[in-house]
């Protein structure tokens, strides 16, 4: 799918203000999870300053509606804000076809859910997140039930992938779900379609942090330039 590229100067704090400029009064904004989403949570904040009543804002994680309530924007639930105009989010790796890993940051099951309620979903990153392939740098996060990891673990063995439980220090990673993720290390991709569709299959795997076909656009920052990378349909 071809991508159209557009470049704007700006300096280091630009990625932000760049997303935050997308955003219209009376929106509904999903707020993405990470350090390039927060980034935009800060910039929105600004923006909007003495008018965030003006916006509906529906977070993908915990952290993220802690830190946009602080920052004096107002957060409800997905199901009081129905289709959101906008989602604003970062990503782990993006490919040339604006396909995504997702999930690092420990959301990608509310940030799907998220981004699939959203009309729009626009990406903010820096270039180092560019590949060339998915699943090349970084492994690919599946949240899994507890109770079924044992099995999901196998299946995912199956399927070619060296997955790992995330951990932090000595126990196991716990999502704001409750559930537990298994980084799953595929050295590389060739189909991303068939290979979500296939881990989805498996029970009790609630999400995969492949976002394909998702992505309208995404902002890529390369030291003091924005690049505007849009998908055309």
């Amino acid at each position: 799918m071809p991508i159209v590229a557009t470049s704007v100067a700006g300096d280091l704090n630009l990625l932000g203000d760049t997303a935050a400029a997308y955003v219209e009064e009376g929106m509904r904004v999903g707020l993405g999870t990470g350090h390039a989403a927060t980034a935009f949570i800060h910039a929105l904040a600004k923006r909007f300053q003495g008018r965030a009543a003006q916006l509906t804002c529906v977070a993908t994680s915990e952290a993220s509606a802690k830190l946009a309530a602080e920052l004096g924007l107002r957060v409800t639930s997905l199901e009081e804000a129905g289709e959101l105009d906008l989602t604003v989010d970062g990503a782990d790796e993006v490919d040339p076809r604006l396909d995504l890993i997702k999930g690092l940051g420990g959301a990608l099951v509310r940030e799907k859910i998220v981004a699939a309620s959203s009309r729009r979903l626009v990406i903010v990153v820096g270039a180092e997140k560019l590949v060339p392939r998915l699943g090349v740098v970084t492994p690919l996060p599946v949240e899994v039930l507890p109770f079924g990891e044992a099995l999901c673990r196998r299946r995912l063995v199956g399927l070619g992938a060296e997955p790992r439980r995330r951990s932090t220090g000595t126990t196991a990673f716990v999502s704001d779900n409750g559930n537990h993720i298994l980084d799953c290390a595929f050295g590389g991709i060739e189909d991303p379609v068939a290979l979500d569709r296939a881990i989805r299959e498996i029970p009790g795997v609630m999400g995969t942090g492949l976002f394909v076909g998702m992505a309208e656009r995404v902002l890529v920052q390369d030291g003091k330039r924005v690049d505007v990378r849009r998908r055309v349909t």
